[in-house]
């Protein structure tokens, strides 16, 4: 007898031994029933705590390794779906975030492996007045094991609605406190009524402290990233405006030099006694000088446009126009323009109809496609104008007669000193600028602006407008 338990405390001391070292599988010594005495058997239930609560321990391990990584808080919750699967019986996740100084719960993340998810991210709800807030206060997990009986007693609670329609029929929920400090909620969720009636609620408040602190470093991460983020597509934004600011200073030193040395020269020309020069001579250098002026305050105007529109200055002062006589008035000034190099401009018949918009702004879009199409096309060639009624409100066309749009072109069109491979027909300047302004005015409008063209058979600009304000 004395051998016999002299060999069975032998072997519990090894067994002990066996747990200190994390090794949790039991083999215990029987009776002649075949049963572990009671020694035995609050050992091998010893080694299934410890073995369960090991598991909870590298799950935990694992997802702290990932904040460690660096992993955002998105990668971590997708990442925790998998991890606690032996751990916690459930078919959902999720995660609800405190907002606006604690005031607002929001979802913020959810997984499930059941196909009809009603409660979805972005779902808010006053923290004030909810059983969510007792829980905070009481700083413990819920649990519900009959969630259709809990919505009886409350049919008020929108969430468990929801949640009770995905299916679920209980649920376990940990508050997610950091630092002293509430920060959120965290959801598991069963199909099964009863799963978590024999749970151990200690389990889950260990898991909800690791989480806490899981959660919130994520999220700091995820903030720090996202301003990351912000700043470098500030500081893209800052380098194209200072190239842009650069690329203008450039062009106004070349493109306003040239006029200028043409202008000086008239002038001297004219006030000199001793040029003798005839009427006709006189009469074109006052044209030069006109022409040149005209083209600067274009430029000027366009490059100030520009300016204003990349600023997000830009003021639209809208007001009804009778589009009809709006295009006739546009129509009637470019004609009077394009006449010298023989090329027509005609409105076609329209339905009558009204816009809302801002007539200056609208004058600088048509003034640039209609000049454009006078710009691109023969000496004496047509250019048609007209109007129609569309779904969201209506379409402008100007039609040419020029050499169309190519392939190559319209990658360039609508931006900034695009120069296009066909040249003006009458050796007119252009800059580049006038589609592009024309396509933020429109835009800020909540319209569209585009081209249908084949080369060699002339091009259509059209741009939209919509029926209200945008």
């Amino acid at each position: 007898m004395t051998d016999s338990l002299d060999k069975s405390v032998a072997h519990y001391v090894e067994l002990i031994e066996r747990l200190k070292r994390n090794d949790y599988d039991m083999d215990l010594p029987v009776d002649s029933t075949g049963e572990a005495d009671p020694l035995g058997a609050a050992l091998r239930d010893l080694a299934c705590t410890l073995a369960a609560r090991a598991r909870e321990q590298q799950s935990l391990n694992q997802i702290t390794l990932r904040i460690n990584a660096g992993l955002l808080l998105g990668d971590i919750l997708d990442n925790l779906y998998q991890d606690f699967r032996g751990i916690i019986p459930y078919n959902r996740i999720g995660l609800a975030l405190l907002e606006e100084n604690g005031q607002i719960v929001r979802s913020y993340w959810d997984k499930s492996d059941q196909p009809n998810v009603q409660l979805n991210k972005g779902y808010a709800a006053p923290l004030g007045g909810s059983s969510l807030e007792h829980i905070i206060a009481a700083g413990q997990p819920r649990i519900l094991n009959n969630l259709e009986a809990y919505l009886a007693g409350k049919p008020e609670s929108e969430s468990t609605r929801l949640i009770v329609a995905e299916g679920i029929r209980s649920s376990l929920t940990c508050p997610l406190i950091a630092n002293g400090a509430p920060v959120g909620f965290i959801f598991f969720s069963s199909v099964q009524q009863d799963t978590y009636a024999n749970v151990h609620v200690d389990i889950f408040r260990r898991i909800a402290e690791q989480l806490s602190v899981i959660v919130e470093k994520g999220r700091m991460t995820t903030e720090l990233a996202a301003q990351k983020a912000a700043i470098e597509k500030q500081n893209q934004e800052l380098r194209r405006l200072n190239t842009l600011k650069n690329t203008f200073v450039g062009m106004a030193a070349h493109d306003l030099r040239n006029p200028l040395a043409l202008i000086q020269t008239s002038v001297s020309l004219l006030r000199d006694p001793e040029a003798r020069l005839t009427d006709d001579q006189r009469r074109y250098l006052h044209e030069t000088m006109e022409r040149q002026t005209r083209y600067m305050l274009d430029l000027l105007n366009d490059l100030l446009s520009v300016t204003e529109l990349e600023a997000g200055t830009l003021e639209l002062k809208r007001k009804s126009i009778d589009l009809s006589r709006f295009l006739a008035e546009s129509v009637k000034l470019q004609a009077e323009l394009s006449r010298p190099k023989g090329t027509r401009i005609v409105l076609e018949a329209a339905p009558a109809g009204a816009i809302t918009a801002d007539p200056d702004r609208l004058d600088q879009v048509m003034d640039n496609l209609l000049s454009n199409a006078v710009k691109y096309s023969p000496a004496g060639s047509t250019v048609r104008v007209n109007s129609q009624r569309i779904e969201t409100g209506w379409r402008v066309n100007v039609k040419d007669e020029g050499p169309g749009i190519t392939g190559e072109d319209r990658k360039q069109l609508f931006q900034d000193f695009a120069r296009l491979s066909a040249k003006p027909t009458g050796g007119e300047k252009s800059v580049g600028l006038g589609l592009a302004i024309a396509r933020r005015i429109v835009e800020a409008h909540g319209g569209q602006i585009g081209v249908d063209s084949q080369p060699g058979k002339g091009a259509t600009f059209w741009f939209t407008l919509p029926d209200r304000e945008s």
